[in-house]
């Protein structure tokens, strides 16, 4: 009987384990997500600042937010760079990117 107790004990305690890092997982999952729609929205921002794609720079940058789910938090020109923050959530747990695209820097090699 004592060995039948000590199995579920170790069953419950790799039960909770894999659940603690599926979650885990898949919050470090949505962190990526956020990261690559704040890259989307900095590419679409600085397109239409380039003149490249019509429309307003924060505007755009706001449309692919929305369209991933996402809030935009920010969205900061600099001539024809722009700098786009945006945040999202899973299971409670908030989630912020920022991203930065313009032109290439003429001094670069």
């Amino acid at each position: 009987m004592a060995g039948s107790v000590s199995v579920v004990g170790v069953v419950a305690t790799l039960v909770a384990v894999t659940v603690s890092l599926g979650i885990a997982g898949a919050a470090a999952v949505e962190a990526q997500r956020v990261a690559g729609v704040a890259d989307a929205a900095a590419l679409a921002a600085a397109d239409a600042a380039s003149g490249a794609v019509p429309g307003a720079p924060c505007e755009q940058a706001g449309r692919i937010a929305a369209a991933h789910a996402v809030r935009l938090i920010g969205c900061d020109l600099e001539g024809l760079i722009a700098t786009i923050s945006v945040g999202g959530a899973y299971g409670g747990i908030p989630f912020d990117a920022r991203s930065r695209a313009g032109p290439p820097d003429a001094s670069a090699p």
